[in-house]
C-alpha cells in the first residue's frame, strides 16, 4: 500500500513537472511570436516562430536535418564517453592515491580554466580536421567536468564510513567498491550529467571550424547566408537534445544513486 502511495504520488509529480515545462514553453513561444510579430525587430533578423518551422521542415526535407543530428550525437557521444571515462578513472585515483593527485592536481587545476574554443586550432593541427579534432575537444571538456566533480566527491568521502568498515575487517578493495564508490556516487554522475551538457557546448565549439556536416556547422553556414530561421532551428535542436539528455541523467541518477532521493 505504502508503495502503491508513493508510486502514484511520483506520477503526479512527473505530471505537474511535465505541465509546468509546458506552460513554460508556450509562454516565451508567445512572447516570442509577439515580439517577432510587433514590426519592432527587423524579421530577417529576429525570424517569427513559424518561419523557424518552415525553415525545420526544409531542412528535414532536404534530409539535412536528421543528417547533422546523428551527426553531431555521434561525435558528442563518443567524446563523451571518452571523457566521462577517462574523468571518472583519473578522479577516484588522484583522490585516493597519494602520489597520483600530487602529481596531476596541479596540472589539471591549469588546464580547468581553458575554453575549449581555445583548443580547436591546436586540435587541427594535432588531428587534422576529421573527426579526431572534434573527438578531442569534446573529452577534454567532458574529462575536467568529470574529473573536478569524481575527484570532490571521493575525496570528501566522511572518515566515519571508513572507520567502520575497516573496524568490520574489509579488505582494500572491498572498502574502496563497497564504501568509497557508493558514497561518490552522487558527486560522479552530477558529474556526468554535467559533462554530458558541455559536451554540447563544446560540439559547437569543434564543429565551427574543420567541419562539413553537423548541428554546429549549419549554424555557422546560416549566418555566412544570414538565415537566421535555419540558425533558430539550430539551436533549437541543440536545446531539446540537451534537455533530453538532462533529463536521461536525471532518471539514471534517481536509479543508481537512489538513496538521495528517498
Amino acid at each position: 500500500m505504502t508503495i502503491s502511495l508513493a508510486q502514484s504520488d511520483l506520477a503526479q509529480s512527473g505530471l505537474a513537472q511535465v505541465g509546468r515545462t509546458l506552460l513554460s514553453i508556450g509562454g516565451v513561444v508567445a512572447v516570442w511570436w509577439l515580439i517577432a510579430a510587433s514590426g519592432l525587430v527587423n524579421p530577417d533578423l529576429f525570424p517569427t516562430p513559424d518561419a523557424v518551422w518552415l525553415a525545420a521542415m526544409d531542412l528535414y526535407q532536404e534530409g539535412i536535418l536528421l543528417s547533422d543530428m546523428g551527426t553531431s550525437l555521434t561525435r558528442a557521444a563518443i567524446g563523451f564517453l571518452i571523457g566521462a571515462i577517462g574523468g571518472v578513472l583519473v578522479g577516484l585515483l588522484t583522490a585516493r592515491t597519494r602520489v597520483i593527485g600530487f602529481a596531476l592536481n596541479p596540472l589539471l587545476t591549469l588546464l580547468r580554466p581553458i575554453p575549449a574554443i581555445a583548443l580547436v586550432p591546436l586540435a587541427i593541427v594535432w588531428f587534422g580536421i576529421g573527426e579526431g579534432s572534434k573527438y578531442f575537444v569534446i573529452a577534454y571538456t567532458v574529462f575536467l567536468a568529470v574529473w573536478l566533480n569524481t575527484h570532490h566527491g571521493t575525496s570528501s568521502v566522511a572518515n566515519t564510513y571508513i572507520r567502520a568498515s575497516r573496524s568490520l575487517g574489509a579488505s582494500t578493495p572491498r572498502e574502496f567498491f563497497e564504501v568509497v564508490v557508493p558514497a561518490a556516487a552522487p558527486h560522479i554522475v552530477a558529474g556526468l550529467r554535467m559533462g554530458a551538457a558541455l559536451a554540447f557546448l563544446s560540439l559547437v565549439a569543434a564543429e565551427l571550424s574543420g567541419a562539413s556536416s553537423g548541428i554546429g556547422f549549419r549554424i555557422q553556414e546560416a549566418r555566412q547566408f544570414i538565415q537566421t530561421d535555419r540558425m533558430f532551428v539550430g539551436l533549437i535542436e541543440l536545446g531539446l537534445l540537451g534537455a533530453a539528455l538532462d533529463l536521461f541523467f536525471v532518471s539514471l541518477s534517481r536509479r543508481l544513486v537512489h538513496w538521495e532521493h528517498l
